[in-house]
This record gives structure tokens, sequence and C-alpha cells, in this order.
């Protein structure tokens, strides 16, 4: 598979990635198998992937678990990228900077994932209680100490927050500027340690990192991690309006899955599956080959629990879109949510 830089070059990952989040977290828990999970760690692996993406919270720290036993013997094809700065409550999450938090969970990811260092470590969310200066100099202490290689950031949830209208009812997010906090925030992290990578939500149907995030970080060399770039799955074609989803699911109560909502973005894919037509190829991998196509430094990471989807979407490395392909994605109607 393609490799695409990391940081300026230093670091180097395969064009298409593999979320493991829905292996123990957020999504369908009556389809969470462990021996499954691991099976399609391997298939990823012998497609050509070598990023796995997890974080301490999934599970909480199940995922890495899972992620550690799978590498058993493999450590060396894999490039393993984990977080830290979340806690996970009683329905909530917990935000946690401190330096001492970090220098604690990073030794206890390394145990679970079971190597001697990092690939990538970031920073799940920053703590609004404590400086990110401050965190930041913690993590970058690891680079230092040889626990970690480099640092990210990850953005997903950063996205400016909706706008209020005249009656003040919430609308859409503002998109005259999305990320411009997050884009402030990195700059400040760069002042401390070179961030070698951002990881924020982009597809087709929420290409709003577009416009400033993406270009912040192609213009500093800094890598960036498409998070949910098959739109957690509604890109694929394979859901339909009305269908439901079980009540631990995060699109249960996301606003682009009421059976509504899906009705209304049915264009969307649409319009993807006539783009993969033309190639023999199936929505999912024309969705991930226009991601790719955002930058030589994107890597898609598309999460999935099911070992012929992950070799599925390796495949779309190989995918090159058309200027006519793109034009017509870039023709389609922006997604929906029930908040329009």
């Amino acid at each position: 598979m393609e490799r695409r830089t990391i940081g300026a070059g230093v670091l180097g990952a395969g064009a298409v990635g593999l979320g493991c989040m829905p292996m123990s977290w957020a999504y369908s828990r009556s389809q969470r198998r462990g021996d499954l999970s691991e099976r399609t760690v391997h298939a990823a692996l012998d497609a050509g992937v070598n990023l796995l993406d997890t974080a301490d919270m999934y599970g909480p720290f199940i995922n890495e678990l899972l992620v550690g036993r799978a590498l058993a013997g493999r450590r060396a094809d894999a490039f393993v990228s984990t977080k830290c700065g979340l806690l996970v409550g009683d329905q909530h999450l917990v935000a946690d900077g401190r330096p001492e938090y970090v220098r604690r969970a990073c030794d206890a990811s390394l145990r679970r994932l079971r190597t001697d260092v990092i690939d990538l470590y970031q920073l799940h969310r920053a703590d609004p209680e404590i400086p990110v200066e401050e965190t930041w100099g913690a993590m970058a202490e690891l680079v230092t100490a040889g626990k970690v290689r480099a640092l990210g950031m990850c953005a997903v949830g950063l996205r400016d927050g909706p706008r209020r209208g005249p009656s003040g009812r919430l609308g859409q997010p503002d998109r005259g500027a999305p990320y411009a906090a997050a884009i402030r925030q990195l700059a400040r992290m760069q002042q401390v340690f070179p961030v070698s990578a951002v990881q924020a939500e982009l597809s087709v149907w929420a290409p709003e990192a577009e416009e400033l995030l993406l270009p912040w970080c192609a213009e500093r060399g800094v890598g960036f991690l498409a998070a949910m770039p098959l739109g957690s799955g509604f890109l694929t074609g394979t859901l339909t309006p009305g269908q439901g989803f079980e009540e631990d699911d995060v699109r249960a109560r996301h606003p682009r899955f009421t059976a509504e909502m899906m009705a209304a973005n049915q264009p969307l894919v649409a319009g993807v599956r006539r783009v993969a037509e033309r190639h023999g190829a199936t929505p999912a991998q024309a969705a991930l080959a226009w991601v790719l196509g955002r930058g030589r430094q994107v890597v898609a990471v598309p999460g999935t629990k099911r070992a012929a989807w992950a070799v599925e979407n390796a495949a779309a490395a190989d995918l090159r879109l058309t200027e006519a392909d793109l034009a017509d994605i870039a023709a389609l109607p922006p997604a929906r949510a029930s908040w329009d």
C-alpha cells in the first residue's frame, strides 16, 4: 500500500488505516466479538494497512488490550496510534490534562499494547482546567524518554459549535470558520513541541476541515488523520432509513441518523455510488478515494470490526478518481441534519 508521511516525513503510514474503536466502543455492542476483531486486525495488516488507531478510553482499556493481543508477533508490521486525555465517567467523559496523569496513562497504554514505544501519541481532548502547554509539555517528555515517537492532537468534535439564530435557537455549525478555535490551540502547542498529526472528521458529508484545518496541516507538514471518512457507515450505502440503532450506538442520537435525515441524505449515497460504479468499485472505496485525494498528507482511518470491510477499505488506496468524478461529488447537495 502507498505510504504517506506523518509529521514532516518523520514517520510513514499506509494511506488507509484501521480505526479500532468500533470493536469495543460506541457502535452496536451486540456485534462485538474480540476474536473476530483480532482477525480483522490481522486481515488489515495482511492487506497492507499498518496504521491502527485506538485510545485508552475505548472500552475503557479493552480496545488497547485487543490491539495488543492482535499485534503479538506482528508489532513490526504496525504503526500504532493511541490517545490519552479523556476519562470515562458515569454517562459522561471528563478531560484530564494533568502532567502526572499523562505519564501514568502512557505507561499503562504501553503495557496494554505490549510494546516498548507508541508511534503516535495523541491528546484526545485538551483539559479546560489545565493550560494545554503543560499537557503538551508532559507528552513531549515522553518522546524524549523514548516511549513515544511523535505527538498528535485529536480534533474530532472540536469543530466550532452551532451558531444561534435571531431567536436564540441553535442551528447548523458555523461554516464560515470551522476549526478556527482548534487551530488557535494547535498554534500554542506548536510553540512547545511539534505537532506531527491532527485527527479530525473528513468525508464527503463532512468536508468542513477542508476550509482551514487541512490547509493549516499542509502548510506545516503536519499529517492529517481523517476520522469517520465513511460518515459512520452512511456513505457505504449499507444503511437504510428507519432501520434503527442499538441504544448504546452513537448513531442512535446523531442528528443525521434520524429516519427523516437518512432519507433526505440518500442523494449523497446515490452520487457516491454512481462514481464507484464507473470504476467497478464500492461506494465505500469511492468515498475513501475522495478523502485520500484531499492531500498527500491525508491518511483515511475508517473504523470497522469486520475483516471483509477492512480489506475492502484497504483497496481504496489504489483507486484514483477522475476530474469528472470529483466534479460530480462536488455538485452533490450538502448533508442535512435534524437542526436544518
